[in-house]
């Protein structure tokens, strides 16, 4: 099994987790019902889980890659 190595930057993995937290904030405290809340939590936990492996499977098949930076 190929492992899978990180795409994406400490900015963007943090900014991912903010995004999930606050969705997930939306459908704790009410604010959408029904399918949406369902919607809402299944987006939650995917943007989690990305920010957490640090790979996005969207981003790999479009080929990006990590910038490496400047010695």
């Amino acid at each position: 099994m190929p492992s899978l190595s990180r795409n994406l930057p400490g900015w963007e993995r943090l900014l991912r987790l903010a995004i999930a937290a606050t969705l997930a904030g939306l459908a704790v405290l009410g604010l959408t019902t029904g399918w949406a809340t369902v919607a809402v939590l299944a987006a939650a936990a995917g943007t989690a889980i990305t920010a957490l492996a640090g790979f996005c499977p969207a981003c790999a098949m479009v080929g990006r890659r990590p910038q490496r930076r400047a010695p």
